[in-house]
């Protein structure tokens, strides 16, 4: 008789796993919260426009390929990619820098603003590419975070100084402009945490960017959690939207199911998908492995002020993918890790996909996706979201050179209570716990619980980390630690 797993929530790490385990053979059901698949990866679409309300970056396409090549597919069954050049524009308080779609044409424009530093980003961008071959080969897929031996290797020994040296010391070592110094550390903010708190060896995430490329799904991110429900379908995973767990039921020490909408659905495995502290906070306190103090000790990444807005007309001057970076760098990191609050002049993130993909928004029309980040757990109004959304939208007009604020059509946001609300999020935290030196690996919460049998943990606050991409390795990690032990 197969084996039944339950697996709470839908989003990526949670469909990566249920995929998996799927495909060996045991009986996956998965249950959301919400009326969608997907967890931070949702989707709005609204008077004839699509935003992806979560991730809309596509970095590391190897990882994607990988995925659903493990089960005889490839991305094209499901998504179609374009790579984007630009990959994406950064306004400055004085210029803009374009990042074009080859390294040859990065250099070109690094020049532009630092004679000789073409040269010298070559030669970072070959050593960030050993480091992104060695991170996805040798580390990612490969350690499911149990113990220190698994970065033990002899890539790893060669290069253990990159460990206790970190991504700023690399970078401003080699550059002086301060252009080119946040363009380059900019990546680790993927990772969670501040680029003098990120070890060098992530430099792997400059590869990502100015190697691998940055490029847009049609239709958007939500495409991909398409993709992966119809392969979960297709494998028998039984998918069970409107149903939040109440409890993870214990029996003898192991899990034994869940109970949802007063009733108790048995299973021999359970995993949770969702926010691991939340996870926990459905278990009774003696079989937590975590503290509140543990939680509150570790450094998460930014939590984020979204905005969603459809304009009656197009943009000029902007790119798919634009960072704002009019405003100094290390005081608003500053003010989201080391004095948590809300930014005195914030930097922000403008994705407009419309600008390559017609089908997310009307014709002559321009949908308008805006990611402001902030310390998570910071007290959330109205009245911030508004003082802050006028503020960008000014910055913006000045920058681009046009007036936008009277061709919105509508606007919606989404900011730390939502991600509370909605995602079950600790401290409405938007990307999980950063990847910190202390906190990667086997010093992160791990993927499966010491106290209780049966049960797993996937997703971004657990191994390999914060992310798509590590989240797609996590769902595979833990299937293999299911499968070891059954």
């Amino acid at each position: 008789m197969k084996k039944s797993i339950q697996i709470i929530g839908s989003g990526f790490s949670s469909l990566s796993a249920a995929c998996y385990l799927a495909k060996s053979g045991y009986k996956v059901s998965i249950f959301e919260k919400n009326s969608k698949v997907g967890g931070r990866a949702g989707q709005l679409k609204k008077e004839g426009f699509t935003f992806d309300i979560g991730p809309s970056w596509y970095w590391m396409p190897d990882v994607f390929d990988r995925f659903f090549n493990d089960f005889g597919k490839k991305t094209s069954d499901y998504y179609i990619i374009d790579k984007l050049d630009p990959a994406y524009r950064i306004f400055f308080e004085d210029e803009v820098m374009t990042i074009g779609d080859s390294l040859e044409k990065i250099c070109l424009e690094f020049e532009r603003i630092e004679k000789g530093s073409g040269v010298k980003l070559k030669k970072f961008i070959k050593k960030a590419q050993e480091n992104y071959g060695i991170a996805v080969n040798k580390i990612l897929y490969k350690a499911p975070g149990i113990s220190p031996k698994e970065l033990v290797t002899t890539e790893t020994i060669l290069r253990i100084d990159q460990f206790f040296k970190t991504i700023s010391q690399e970078v401003r070592k080699r550059f002086k402009n301060p252009k080119l110094i946040s363009t380059l550390e900019f990546p680790s903010l993927f990772l969670g945490a501040k680029p003098n708190k990120t070890p060098s060896f992530f430099s792997f995430m400059n590869f990502a960017d100015f190697g691998l490329g940055t490029w847009h799904p049609r239709g958007g991110m939500y495409e991909i959690i398409k993709g992966m429900k119809s392969l979960a379908i297709e494998l028998g995973v039984k998918i069970h939207t409107n149903h939040n767990i109440d409890k993870i039921v214990v029996k003898n020490n192991a899990a034994i199911g869940l109970k949802t909408k007063g009733s108790l659905i048995k299973s021999d495995i359970v995993i949770s998908g969702a926010d691991y502290h939340h996870s926990e906070t459905l278990l009774d306190i003696k079989y937590r492995q975590y503290s509140e103090t543990y939680w509150n000790s570790k450094v998460f990444a930014p939590s984020s002020l979204l905005f969603y807005i459809g304009l009656d007309k197009k943009i000029k001057n902007t790119e798919h993918h634009n960072l704002f970076f009019d405003a100094n760098f290390e005081t608003h990191a500053e003010e989201i890790y080391d004095n948590p609050k809300w930014p005195s002049h914030p930097l922000f993130y403008v994705n407009i996909p419309s600008k390559t993909d017609p089908s997310m928004a009307p014709k002559n029309c321009d949908a308008l996706f805006i990611l402001m980040p902030i310390a998570p757990g910071l007290k959330d109004t109205d009245s911030l979201r508004n003082h802050y959304l006028e503020n960008i939208l000014k910055r913006f007009e000045e920058k681009t050179g046009q007036s936008i604020q009277n061709n919105i059509i509508f606007k919606e946001s989404f900011c730390v209570k939502d991600f509370k609300s909605k995602y079950n999020s600790y401290k409405g935290n938007a990307y999980g716990m950063a990847m910190t030196l202390l906190q990667t690996a086997f010093l992160r919460p791990k993927l499966k619980s010491k106290k209780v049998k049966n049960l797993y943990f996937t997703g971004q606050l657990t191994v390999p980390g914060p992310g798509v991409p590590p989240s797609l390795i996590s769902g595979k990690l833990t299937s293999e630690l299911i499968q070891k032990v059954l």
